[in-house]
């Protein structure tokens, strides 16, 4: 009976992380995707609209018009003529690609239809406004 007594109140060796692991796994991936998730873009005064439409697809590019006249292609500042370069290359890669413009609503209306004219040439049939939800 003293041996048994002696067996159930022995002391451990080694601790078992493999718990302590798998929620350190858990916890990295969930931060990989909550950072990658992240739209990246650059900030602009939306125009106000009481339609809504769900643009989130995979591959969107994003085009962006600043109130000053800047385009942008994702994040990055761009002229037309890089543009529509890039724009080219990214259908070439993708012939269904969706392009999302975000314009400031005091952006120069020239610059716009400057955009649109390039997503047009490229033949790029879908295309987004951005817009933010007017109050009611």
């Amino acid at each position: 009976m003293a041996a048994e007594i002696k067996g159930e109140n022995q002391l451990y060796d080694d601790i078992n992380i493999v718990p302590m692991l798998d929620l350190a796994y858990v916890l990295l991936v969930t931060f990989m995707i909550l950072t990658t998730a992240s739209v990246q873009g650059v900030r602009v005064k939306s125009p106000e609209t009481g339609a809504t439409s769900n643009l989130a697809k995979p591959q969107t590019r994003a085009v962006t018009v600043t109130a000053d006249g800047s385009v942008y292609l994702d994040a990055f500042p761009v002229t037309i003529e890089q543009l529509k370069t890039s724009l080219g290359q990214y259908k070439a890669a993708n012939p269904n690609l969706p392009v999302v413009l975000k314009g400031d609503a005091e952006a120069q209306y020239d610059t716009i239809v400057q955009v649109l004219n390039v997503i047009k040439s490229l033949d790029i049939a879908e295309v987004g406004l951005v817009t933010k939800k007017a109050a009611p």
